[in-house]
């Protein structure tokens, strides 16, 4: 995949649009986010410590995430939200670790709470053949009352990356997988040029999804919420 330029994403509680180390200071001090706070700290839910997850593509960071995750989750249910939002394809193993690939691995049995401190970093491993590395860094730590029923909640996510088409340099949104295993080429293409490439061995163009794994094994999105 060709380098990109920084993305930028929006903050889910007011829209605000910026980078993402920005996001990391502006949710800490944004005033819709802190209404929610204080809503739901006024509702029936348990206190528990809720960890800022800022989570991103091991590669250059092009793919990212804010996401705040309950201290009784497990490493279990981020594995799982990460197959869903950007990994899963064929049912591949996958692990979280300490140090790195090679480091300390971590039972995804685990709840947030039993290893999460402020500054960790862990290395998320999908697919052992045609592997994603995703890194999750623990940012912030507050206690209080979750702000959704769900283990994880989403604040802010990259928008997709501008790609160019390779025929006409108009936004792409296709990508030809043949181009990529037998060229070494990122052949990216907007709907015409898509419609009209003449590449057929890996089947028709995959649609360009908001992930780190466009390209990679059988992968074709389509980088949604699990909820």
């Amino acid at each position: 995949m060709p380098r990109r330029q920084q993305t930028r994403g929006e903050c889910v509680f007011c829209g605000r649009e910026m980078t993402r180390g920005g996001l990391v200071r502006h949710l800490g001090a944004c005033s819709e986010r802190q209404e929610a706070i204080t809503k739901a700290n006024s509702g029936p839910r348990k206190d528990e410590t809720l960890y800022h997850l800022q989570v991103q593509d091991a590669w250059e960071g092009t793919f990212w995430l804010h996401l705040e995750m309950r201290g009784s989750a497990t490493l279990d249910d981020l594995d799982h939200y990460l197959r869903c939002i950007w990994l899963e394809c064929c049912g591949h193993l996958s692990q979280f670790s300490v140090g790195g690939w090679r480091g300390q691995e971590i039972s995804k049995a685990k709840r947030a709470k039993e290893v999460f401190e402020r500054g960790l970093e862990l290395t998320h491993i999908y697919d052992f053949g045609t592997t994603s590395e995703t890194l999750v860094k623990v940012v912030e730590i507050r206690r209080g009352k979750p702000l959704t029923l769900f283990p994880i909640t989403l604040m802010a996510r990259n928008q997709p990356p501008e790609v160019a088409c390779l025929e006409c340099g108009q936004s792409a949104s296709w990508l030809c997988l043949e181009c990529v295993i037998e060229q070494d080429e990122w052949g990216t293409f907007c709907d015409q040029h898509a419609d009209e490439h003449p590449h057929e061995d890996y089947g028709a163009p995959v649609p360009l999804v908001n992930s780190p794994r466009v390209g990679m094994c059988g992968y074709y999105g389509p980088a949604e919420l699990p909820y």
